[in-house]
């Protein structure tokens, strides 16, 4: 990495990834102005449960993120984003979340040091209220750590590709092709799984 790149990152199951996640991704390197941005799949994460191995997920998005020079996809082992940015004590790193992300910000683990390793880029949306993001902006201990970015997003959702490949229904509208193509060759999120 070159000195005074601007590095982003966006952090998430990604079980699957999904057209939604692709579209997050460009417009934080475009709004924000990124030279690069690291999708950090999370093997084993604290919060939720996931429905395909770390390994397979890692495939997956490497496959979702394929073709744009800018985006490299890695494998977090850490559980917490505080952990993660611990690890890799990036100069002037920005951490991409949604707006409904921001919201709940205050209760992730040591949201204070969060702000202190990396900013926030906050990408707003229809669907979460603009007072609900003010009164969150101004609970941060560094509310000047935040930027903001409009996004426009895609009407899909993880669990709703789940839902349709144990259906046996087609995610071909939901997914890169290269995905839906390796979770049909994987057999992953089958009813059986």
């Amino acid at each position: 990495m070159a000195v005074g790149d601007r590095t982003g990152l966006l952090g998430g199951v990604l079980d699957p990834p999904h057209n939604g996640h692709v579209a997050l991704a460009r417009a934080a390197l475009d709004e924000l102005d990124l030279d690069r941005l690291v999708i950090l799949v999370v093997a084993d994460p604290g919060h939720k449960t996931t429905h395909a191995p770390a390994d397979a997920r890692l495939e997956l998005a490497r496959l979702a993120f394929a073709g744009d020079a800018r985006i490299e996809v890695e494998l977090d082992s850490h559980p917490r984003t505080v952990d993660s940015l611990e690890a890799r004590r990036l100069d002037d790193a920005l951490f991409v979340i949604g707006a409904d992300e921001l919201v709940d910000f205050h209760a992730w683990k040591r949201p204070d040091r969060i702000l202190e390793l990396a900013r926030l880029g906050v990408a707003t949306r229809p669907g979460v209220p603009d007072v609900r993001v003010r009164e969150a902006r101004a609970r941060l201990p560094a509310p000047d750590r935040v930027s903001f970015f409009e996004f426009e997003p895609v009407p899909v959702s993880s669990t709703l590709v789940r839902a349709r490949v144990a259906q046996g229904e087609p995610i071909d509208d939901l997914v890169p092709a290269a995905v839906a193509e390796a979770v049909r060759r994987l057999g992953l999120y089958t009813a059986a799984e």
